[in-house]
């Protein structure tokens, strides 16, 4: 994914709704960190994406964020889930089916439940974990123990 310019604070009343938007997003990932089965990868994302819309101080808080930075930037490096992050969703899901299981007697909520946490622990996991090399085939490569040369910039 490349990177995009920061986008400008939409003036009025669209940026009062961006900005709740994204207070609501960042109070939900934030009991998504504790709570299983509710999402804190994609409320982060949202509420950046509001952010950026609303307020670049906000913004800029969730970018040097201890807990969510480090999500952005990876999703804004090439849409990257790392390991950690996938086992971690993928156990709060499970807790989540767990949980149901023994406390609803639904037996289609469960399963619509399911269908969806499934789909969406597809779609985690479908994600890269780390960023692919960038550098070209035609670029010359270092050998071990030499160091490598400036490369020219490329128009």
């Amino acid at each position: 994914m490349p990177d995009t310019p920061p986008t400008r604070p939409h003036p009025g009343r669209l940026r009062w709704l961006w900005l709740i938007v994204a207070y609501l997003s960042i109070g939900l990932a934030m009991l998504g960190v504790v709570l299983p089965g509710l999402p804190t990868t994609e409320f982060v994302l949202l509420a950046a994406w509001a952010a950026s819309r609303s307020s670049p101080r906000l913004s800029a808080w969730l970018e040097n964020h201890r807990l969510f930075g480090p999500l952005l930037v990876n999703w804004r490096d090439g849409g990257i889930i790392t390991r950690k992050t996938k086992l971690a969703s993928a156990l709060s899901m499970l807790i989540a089916l767990l949980i149901m299981l023994l406390t609803v007697d639904h037996r289609p909520s469960i399963l619509f439940a399911a269908l969806g946490m499934a789909c969406g622990a597809a779609w985690i996991w479908s994600r890269p974990e780390h960023r692919t090399s960038s550098k070209r085939s035609d670029e010359p490569q270092a050998s071990l123990g030499e160091t490598p040369l400036p490369s020219k910039s490329r128009p």
